[in-house]
């Protein structure tokens, strides 16, 4: 079964959002109509494309020719607008996902394997992290969390106190606390991050070892290591924050940046940090340091 789409192509996007939500779109998405991308927002900013294409999700029963008729009416620049009307063939997403996705390891024992396929991991030795996809971003795949995950599997863990920061999907956390490490804080800005980090805490076993709250109510205290996988412009307007959540002696892993920020970002870190030399992958790279006594 096709569902129908609206397709939306105005100079106020947010207000042709609303119209389709208040006449019955059951989700609404907003991509780039020009590939002219929004780098680096500041933290709590969420800008639009110059050119952005809004399209509404309806069920088959929908009156398209009256939401239509609503973006005319209500739209700044109605008559202008181009709107047109698609459809999305129904797909069973999980499957085309499991299909694309491997059991990954990193470094000698650490694996990140979707729960369909524990079984094809053949390693007596593995520790393994099971995640599927949800709420919040990180599985492992894009190049700044395996940075993070090859760090973490070659860490000496037993026993620490880990903080990640910027969590997502918790999977830095959950890979600390699978390897050994006696506890974790995760934190995050957006609310599902921490439903989706609690969530899988638990289906990894480590539930209990775990604390998962806003960046708002976080309280920054010493932490063994500190990880923040998140972009060059927010890691350097947190650098205090982390800084202060980082016991003397402990470990700071930056990622998230491209390899020309590296540089900016480690001279964030360094009135507190013994900053080492960027560690690359796919044009991305990983920083670490040492808080000073």
């Amino acid at each position: 079964m096709a569902l129908p789409q609206l397709v939306v192509l105005t100079r106020h996007p947010d207000f042709a959002e609303e119209v389709l939500l208040a006449h019955g779109a059951q989700s609404v998405t907003q991509v780039d109509a020009a590939d002219d991308p929004v780098l680096e927002p500041a933290p709590g900013e969420a800008p639009l494309w110059p050119r952005t294409r809004t399209t509404g999700l309806f069920d088959e029963k929908a009156d398209l020719a009256a939401v239509i008729v609503a973006l005319r009416e209500t739209l700044p620049d109605g008559a202008a607008a181009i709107i047109t009307t698609a459809e999305l063939e129904e797909q069973d997403w999980v499957r085309i996902w499991l299909r694309d996705w491997k059991p990954l390891k990193f470094g000698e024992r650490l694996w990140v394997s979707p729960r369909a396929k524990l079984d094809e991991i053949r390693d007596p030795g593995a520790v393994v992290v099971a995640l599927d996809p949800g709420l919040a971003f990180g599985t492992g795949t894009h190049p700044s969390t395996a940075l993070c995950l090859q760090w973490l599997a070659g860490a000496a863990l037993e026993g620490k106190a880990v903080l990640d920061y910027g969590c997502g999907s918790g999977l830095l956390a959950v890979a600390a606390l699978r390897l050994g490490a006696a506890r974790a804080d995760a934190v995050d800005v957006d609310p599902q991050a921490l439903v989706a980090t609690r969530e899988n805490a638990l289906a990894n076993g480590v539930g209990g070892r775990l604390d998962a709250r806003l960046a708002a109510d976080f309280a920054p205290a010493p932490h063994d290591v500190v990880l923040a996988n998140i972009l060059a412009g927010p890691l350097v307007e947190l650098a205090p924050r982390l800084c202060a959540a980082l016991a003397p002696g402990g470990t700071l892993v930056l990622a998230g940046l491209l390899e020309g920020q590296a540089a900016e970002v480690a001279a964030a870190y360094a009135p507190w940090c013994e900053m080492n030399a960027p560690e690359p992958l796919e044009g991305w790279v990983r920083l670490e340091g040492r808080k000073r006594p």
